[in-house]
């Protein structure tokens, strides 16, 4: 019997590239910048753009686009500190979607 790849939800190669494409629209970041971004590049605290008032609206978009429900605890500043965290949390989030 196939494998319904839905129930498995999206795969990392597509948050990965949904998650830039939030971050090029919640923060007006310029796509080629944020297409370098790797794990260890630094979000919270290291871009202008992305300040206290800009995380809602990048949590708001992570939650329309990547279909997921983000708690207020579940914010911390590990998850926002770099890319990779980010992308990680994006990840455990989407899976127990």
């Amino acid at each position: 019997m196939p494998v319904d790849q839905h129930h498995l939800g999206p795969s990392r190669v597509e948050i990965d590239a949904k998650l830039r494409a939030i971050l090029v629209d919640a923060l007006g970041l310029d796509a080629a910048r944020v297409a370098g971004f790797d794990n260890d590049t630094g979000l919270f605290g290291h871009l202008p753009e992305l300040d206290s008032m800009a995380v809602a609206g990048l949590l708001t978009e992570m939650e329309d686009q990547l279909d997921i429900v983000i708690d207020d605890e579940d914010v911390d500043g590990e998850m926002l500190e770099t890319y990779g965290g980010l992308l990680a949390f994006a990840e455990a989030k989407a899976a127990s979607a």
